[in-house]
């Protein structure tokens, strides 16, 4: 249950993985760490292929929505299993693992859906719903992720790791989606200098603990944050909401600057608030391929027009682990000891 918590960074993969190396010894901990690492791969790994969210976002907006959708979010197709998980979703913003990979196979191989569409009720409930972790791990089930090789649920296998709450008869098999070329990857962007002198801070969904990030000779002399406002479910936009109002909160008293919670991530109310600063220059946290980084790109010229400048800052565990992730997750993960210290 730490998921939402890393997902937008109110804990990072790092600091995680240090607490748990001052217990444990790596060998130990190796397969633990390993899943808290796959968050970081997807990241790079959709980093260097922007595209493919692109794509993914087209889809969801003009793929149709069947009876057949209708019933699966509203946990009504028949089949016990999917339909109790598409409710504890709604009703939690979590489900288990297992249950993830068996309730998509089931949503693409058995009941014929879009994968994107199946990403996208995902995101819109998952409490810890990432567009890099969430998007690529439904490619991956459709067989797209890697090329070929597609998740299919079994019921035997939900049987037994369900301990008997649910026993499926087989289940009916369709064809997944086509097969798509191979992706192929560009490097990771650069990110500007930091700047000096005095700045706003802008704190996003994306990374809540801007007090651990490093901003050079930046001197904070205000704080803003707006979360996105993109129609997530009620109880993924309440811990959105809270966990921003917490952050700024310990911003303002880490910096002993004002603090401003602007209501949506838009041009005007930004504008505003840098201007009864004084501000030219907004320092945040590098938001990577996501919603948030779509936004932010969208209303940059408005700002920039405003006089105002936006600059990311990048963490550096993301700057040394994502240009890592070009190919599988077997070759990064031979990367992680490096990444780690070890």
């Amino acid at each position: 249950m730490l998921s939402p918590y890393i997902r937008h960074r109110m804990i990072t993969e790092h600091e995680v993985i240090t607490r748990v190396l001052t217990r444990h010894r790596f060998v130990d901990a190796e397969k633990f760490i390993q899943e808290v690492c796959w968050r970081t791969y997807w990241k790079g790994w959709l980093e260097m292929r922007p595209s493919v969210w692109a794509r993914y976002q087209a889809d969801v907006a003009n793929l149709p929505h069947s009876a057949t959708y209708d019933a699966a979010c509203a946990g009504k197709t028949g089949i016990d299993c999917f339909d109790a998980w598409a409710m504890e979703l709604k009703a939690t913003g979590y489900l288990h693992n297992h249950a993830r990979m068996w309730f998509a196979s089931l949503w693409i191989f058995t009941l014929g859906l879009p994968w994107q569409l199946g990403a996208d009720f995902f995101y819109h409930y998952l409490l810890d719903g990432d567009p890099a972790s969430n998007t690529l791990s439904w490619r991956w089930v459709a067989g797209l992720q890697t090329a070929g090789k597609t998740y299919l649920a079994q019921a035997d296998n939900i049987t037994k790791f369900t301990n008997g709450r649910f026993t499926p008869n087989s289940f009916v098999r369709v064809a997944g989606p086509p097969s798509e070329a191979p992706w192929a990857a560009a490097a990771i962007s650069t990110t500007p200098a930091l700047p000096k002198g005095a700045v706003g801070l802008l704190v996003t969904e994306e990374d809540l603990h801007p007090e651990s990030i490093d901003y050079g000779a930046s001197r904070i002399t205000a704080l803003a944050a707006a979360p996105l406002g993109n129609g997530l479910s009620a109880g993924v936009s309440a811990f959105i909401n809270g966990a921003i109002s917490e952050a700024l909160k310990r911003g303002a008293a880490q910096w002993r600057a004002p603090a401003e919670l602007i209501d949506t991530l838009d041009p005007e109310g930004l504008i505003d608030w840098a201007q009864a600063h004084k501000l030219n220059t907004i320092v945040t946290a590098y938001t990577p391929v996501g919603p948030v980084s779509d936004r932010l790109a969208a209303i940059a010229p408005v700002l920039a027009s405003a006089g105002i400048t936006v600059v990311p800052v990048r963490r550096d565990w993301d700057s040394a682990a994502w240009p890592h992730a070009a190919k599988g997750f077997f070759a990064f993960k031979d990367k992680i000891p490096g990444l780690i210290g070890l």
